[in-house]
């Protein structure tokens, strides 16, 4: 039932653009609309090792003083497996991660620097210890500086974050450990660098931190460092690496996981 709340609280967000925060602080009249595609191959350590096909996409609305941001990602995985007849390692594919995040920012002032935002996010993870991941946030943002060739944008405020922990079969035992559920009160915060490098190329650090208020509940910290170059105008080549963090997994998961992605992207 949360799971499905989660859900209709993303989709109730306004269209939205790529990160979790504004790339961009300009308040104009008129309605403007950026969406982006994007595919290519990614290459998982952690919890699992595969070889993986990536997807997504990504909006961004700016109309008057709203910016609103949406993404949307999945996974199609090829895993490695080791065979129980043979002891040969072999590859099954199965689709098992998607995850989709939704802000709206609202600039308290014409052209101003500070602005108020909504945040949330849903995620499904197969290889995780969680079944699924949600969590929503408001508060405070700041466009700290802007130049012709970067910026620097964060904003923090207070949430909520809810995670669902798989059944798993107990170690050694015929008995199933049941699924089972956390709600924690966080404080969120975000900030997004950007710098244009030159002409075609742009270099971006992304960072958001989920911190529970609480010592024994999950805190989440995820990190993407991401180089981007244009080929034509509406093409262009991505090598991002993305950390993910939880304090509080289950036994025989890892608490860390990493992604290496190289994408082409295409914006219309």
């Amino acid at each position: 039932m949360k799971s499905k709340i989660a859900i209709a609280v993303l989709l109730l967000l306004p269209i939205s653009g790529q990160y979790a925060i504004a790339e961009e602080a300009v308040a104009e009249e008129n309605s403007s609309l950026t969406v982006s595609a994007e595919l290519g191959m990614l290459f998982k350590t952690g919890n699992t090792k595969s070889g993986d096909i990536k997807a997504g996409l990504n909006i961004k609305h700016e109309e008057g003083r709203w910016l609103n941001l949406l993404t949307f990602n999945a996974l199609a995985k090829k895993i490695e497996e080791e065979d129980d007849v043979t002891g040969e390692d072999s590859f099954e594919s199965t689709d098992n991660k998607w995850d989709i995040l939704g802000q709206s920012n609202y600039s308290l002032n014409e052209g101003g620097k500070n602005y108020i935002y909504g945040n949330a996010f849903y995620q499904q993870d197969k290889f995780s210890s969680f079944s699924y991941q949600t969590s929503a946030s408001i508060g405070w943002g700041r466009h700290w500086w802007e130049t012709e060739t970067s910026s620097f944008f964060a904003d923090i405020g207070p949430g909520v974050k809810y995670d669902v922990t798989r059944a798993m079969p107990e170690k050694d035992t015929d008995m199933a450990i049941l699924e089972s559920s956390e709600t924690a009160v966080i404080v969120q915060a975000q900030a997004l660098y950007t710098k244009q490098i030159n002409d075609f190329v742009e270099f971006k650090q992304y960072f958001v931190a989920k911190q529970a208020l609480e010592s024994d509940k999950n805190s989440v910290y995820k990190s993407e460092t991401s180089l981007t170059t244009k080929l034509i105008d509406s093409l262009q080549f991505k090598f991002a690496f993305r950390v993910d963090y939880d304090t509080e997994v289950e036994e025989g998961f890892e608490k860390t996981n990493t992604e290496t992605s190289v994408t082409l992207v295409y914006s219309f």
